[in-house]
């Protein structure tokens, strides 16, 4: 964890520097609270915007929280998340898997889009943020709402993810990412494929290409007018400084990646001795 935390602290040693964190709910965020927990502890103020409604992120001795309000409960955000965990342990085709997985991502995007939306359109939270002077922000660009309070803040981004679905990090950092190389969802193979698998590679980047215009355009016109300027999310996530991607090549087949984009497995892994 030593990498991240020096990455991250792009900042005077001898004082803590000011950072806003903007987090994705569920699974995303207990490996990031790994890397803030250790943050907080090294004298860095770590301040997190959350919705009032959320199912594990929660403040602690070392990070501060405010919250916003949104319009849905609990019990609903439980429900949208069960669906997505289920949906990942679901076997059959291919094309049933995309088709039930559409299905999910369509329900999930409403209520992500929301969540975002009412943050940065909550003018006191958005007021006392402008008025904090952050170094920087730190957020998961599988919702691209951290990215849009960066530019509005006009601070450096540090990005930490797993992967967004449809491959929108490599279109955003310009980094290669051939189908006849790198393996999409759903296909269960390595870098090494047949040719049958290669094509069958290609017709499933085009299929994410749609699902990724359907989830991510909602938010390329929210931050339009949110900036009060024509944005695209890939020109967006462009912008960030250094894309930390939970990845570990031991596990993983390997892939390209750009100069900014930094490989940090393991990081989410407990620490315990092992036996002998």
């Amino acid at each position: 964890q030593l990498v991240v935390l020096l990455l991250l602290c792009g900042l005077p040693l001898a004082a803590g520097g000011k950072l806003l964190v903007v987090p994705v709910d569920g699974s995303h965020w207990l490996s990031m609270q790994e890397v803030l927990d250790v943050l907080g502890q090294k004298g860095h103020e770590i301040v997190i915007v959350a919705p009032e409604v959320s199912l594990r992120i929660k403040p602690s001795e070392h990070l501060n929280m405010k919250t916003y309000p949104v319009p849905f409960t609990k019990e609903e955000m439980h429900g949208h998340f069960s669906l997505l965990s289920q949906q990942a342990f679901e076997e059959g085709s291919l094309l049933e898997r995309f088709i039930k997985r559409y299905k999910v991502i369509k329900r999930s995007s409403v209520l992500f889009l929301s969540i975002c939306t009412h943050l940065l359109f909550n003018k006191e939270l958005v007021r006392y943020l402008e008025e904090s002077q952050f170094d920087a922000v730190f957020t998961d660009p599988f919702i691209p709402c951290g990215q849009i309070l960066a530019e509005h803040l006009s601070v450096p981004s540090v990005f930490f993810l797993r992967g967004i679905p449809c491959g929108l990090e490599f279109e955003a950092t310009q980094c290669p990412n051939p189908p006849s190389y790198v393996p999409r969802f759903f296909m269960g193979t390595t870098d090494h494929m047949t040719f049958l698998q290669r094509v069958k590679n290609l017709l499933l980047d085009f299929l994410n290409i749609f699902l990724c215009d359907f989830v991510y355009d909602p938010y390329a016109q929210l931050a339009s007018e949110f900036l009060e300027r024509d944005v695209s999310v890939p020109e967006l996530l462009s912008h960030a400084s250094i894309w930390l991607t939970r990845l570990d090549f031991a596990f993983e087949y390997p892939r390209p990646l750009m100069p900014n984009m930094i490989a940090i497995g393991g990081v989410n892994c407990a620490s315990k001795k092992l036996s002998q």
